[in-house]
């Protein structure tokens, strides 16, 4: 669980980010959790647009893949929310946190 002010931190770092990922009408698979993880792993924080065409409410989508993943929701905002999650690699590690 992160606190605030690192919350706050992550959405001032996710700020200048591209969305990486786009769920569309087909909503939310097996292979995009993957892939969502996968990039977790080597990015720890990444913004994720959902299409118009996707009917999906973002912060819904956002809580369940953070939990499918044992990731952190920092923040949904209209149709992009963003993920956080420390790498389990030392050399993957990137974002240091505020301490608590």
């Amino acid at each position: 669980m992160i606190t605030s002010k690192q919350r706050a931190y992550l959405r001032k770092t996710a700020q200048g980010l591209d969305p990486i990922f786009q769920i569309g009408k087909d909503g939310v698979s097996e292979t995009l959790i993957t892939e969502i993880g996968k990039a977790l792993e080597k990015r720890e924080i990444l913004k994720v647009h959902i299409l118009e065409t996707a009917m999906l409410d973002a912060r819904t989508v956002c809580d369940m893949i953070a939990h499918r993943l044992g990731a952190e929701p920092v923040q949904a905002i209209g149709n992009k929310f963003v993920l956080y999650r420390e790498a389990s690699e030392e050399k993957n590690r990137k974002i240091e946190l505020p301490r608590k």
